[in-house]
C-alpha cells in the first residue's frame, strides 16, 4: 500500500515501437486529466525519463488507449498519444501504424473482441484520425499466438505476422491528400510535397538541404544546422497545410527522400526532430501513396508508379515493404508488422492532484 495511483497497464512491443497499453475505464475520462497522468506515466521532462516508464525515445514514449467501438463496423476504439520524452507534453493528433500492430492482440486477450478461428480479424477506429484499419491477428486454438516465423526490419528475431490494412487513409487529418491543394509546393526556394495520408508529412529530396539521405539516424540527429532548417520547413508547412502553428504538435512528420541502392525509394522519417531509427508505419503508407501521385517530390524522383503494387521503401534498419491497390474507388495499403506482450501489471503514477498542468 502506498499514496501512489496504481493502474492497470500492458507494456508491448507494436511494429518497432513500444509503450504502454491501457483500457480507456483505466484512465480518467477527462483529457487533461489523463494526460496529466500519462505524464507521470512516462516520466516526461527528462531526457532519460528516469521517473516513468518512457524509454528517452520518442519511439519508446508511446501509449495505446483501446476501449469498445464507438462507431459502427469497428470492434475497437484506438486512441494514440505521443508523449514528448523532454518536454510536458502529450500529442493526440497523429495515428502510430506500429503501435497499432499490437492493439488487435491486446483488444482479443482483454476480452473486447472474440477469437474467431486461426486468424481474427479485429477492425480498429483510429480515434485520432477517424480512419478503420483492419488487423489479421494469429489465434490458433482460440489463443493469441505471439511466436513464429515472420521478421521487420528494425526489430530483432521472428514472430507471428499481423497483417495490417489501411481502409482509405488519404485525409487523416485533414481531409484532403494534398492539403495545399498542390501535390508539390516552393518553401523558402525547396520544393516540397505536403500529403496527409496515415500521417501528414512533408517529403523533402534529401540533396535539396545538403544531405546524401544515406546518413544514419545519429549523424542526422547530431547535425544541428539540418534539424534546425528542417523544423523551420516543417513549420512553414504545416501552417499551409492548415494545422496552425505545428511547434508543440508532432505533426507534420518531415521526410527525406532520395533515390534508392535497392528497393523503391530511400527515406529518412523524422518524428520531428530526431531521425526514427527505422520507419514509421504509417510513414510508409504515405509515402507509398506519394509514389502513385503524379508530380509529387517522390514520384518525380523515382517515377510514378500504380496500383497495384509493391513499394520497398529502405530505411536506416532495412526495409518495409507496402501493397498498394485499389478497391471501390480507393487506395487500400497493406503492411506486414509484428507484436508482442511484454509485461502486464500496474504502473504507478502520481495523483492528479499532486500534477501540473499538461500541455
Amino acid at each position: 500500500m502506498n499514496d501512489l495511483l496504481a493502474i492497470p497497464c500492458v507494456l508491448m512491443r507494436g511494429g518497432t515501437s513500444k509503450g504502454p497499453f491501457f483500457l480507456a475505464s483505466d484512465l480518467p475520462a477527462d483529457a487533461s486529466e489523463r494526460d496529466k497522468i500519462l505524464l507521470s506515466v512516462m516520466g516526461s521532462g527528462h531526457p532519460l525519463q528516469i521517473d516513468g516508464i518512457g524509454g528517452g525515445n520518442p519511439v519508446t514514449s508511446k501509449v495505446a488507449i483501446v476501449g469498445p467501438a464507438t462507431i459502427p463496423g469497428a470492434d475497437v476504439d484506438y486512441l494514440f498519444a505521443q508523449v514528448r520524452v523532454d518536454q510536458q507534453i502529450v500529442d493526440t493528433s497523429p495515428n502510430c501504424g506500429n503501435m497499432l500492430a499490437a492493439v488487435g492482440p491486446f483488444a482479443i486477450e482483454a476480452g473486447l473482441v472474440l477469437a474467431r478461428g486461426e486468424t481474427t480479424l479485429v477492425r480498429i477506429h483510429n480515434v485520432n484520425t477517424g480512419k478503420m484499419i483492419e488487423a489479421d491477428v494469429p489465434t490458433p486454438n482460440g489463443n493469441v499466438s505471439y511466436l513464429g516465423e515472420a521478421a521487420i526490419d528494425g526489430v530483432p528475431g521472428s514472430a507471428a505476422p499481423i497483417a495490417l490494412t489501411f481502409m482509405d487513409a488519404a485525409g487523416a487529418r485533414t481531409g484532403q491528400l494534398f492539403p495545399t491543394g498542390k501535390p508539390i509546393d516552393s518553401i523558402d526556394g525547396v520544393a516540397v510535397t505536403c500529403i496527409d495520408c496515415a500521417m501528414p508529412m512533408m517529403l523533402v529530396e534529401a540533396g535539396a538541404i545538403g544531405a546524401s539521405g544515406f546518413e544514419t539516424a545519429a549523424q542526422l540527429n547530431a547535425d544541428k544546422t539540418l534539424l534546425d532548417r528542417l523544423e523551420r520547413l516543417r513549420i512553414a508547412a504545416g501552417e499551409r497545410m492548415g494545422l496552425g502553428d505545428v511547434r508543440s504538435q508532432v505533426t507534420p512528420k518531415p521526410v527525406l527522400i532520395s533515390r534508392p541502392k535497392s528497393g523503391d525509394i530511400n527515406v529518412r522519417y523524422f518524428m520531428p526532430h530526431q531521425c526514427h531509427p527505422s520507419l514509421a508505419t504509417t510513414g510508409a503508407v504515405g509515402i507509398a501513396t506519394a509514389c502513385i501521385n503524379e508530380g509529387t517530390v517522390a514520384s518525380l524522383l523515382v517515377g510514378t508508379r500504380k496500383p497495384p503494387v509493391v513499394l520497398s521503401i529502405e530505411h536506416p534498419s532495412g526495409h518495409l515493404d507496402v501493397k498498394l491497390h485499389e478497391r471501390d474507388g480507393k487506395v487500400i495499403a497493406g503492411i506486414l508488422r509484428t507484436a508482442r506482450r511484454l509485461f502486464e501489471g500496474h504502473v504507478f503514477a502520481k495523483p492528479v492532484t499532486q500534477l501540473g498542468c499538461a500541455a
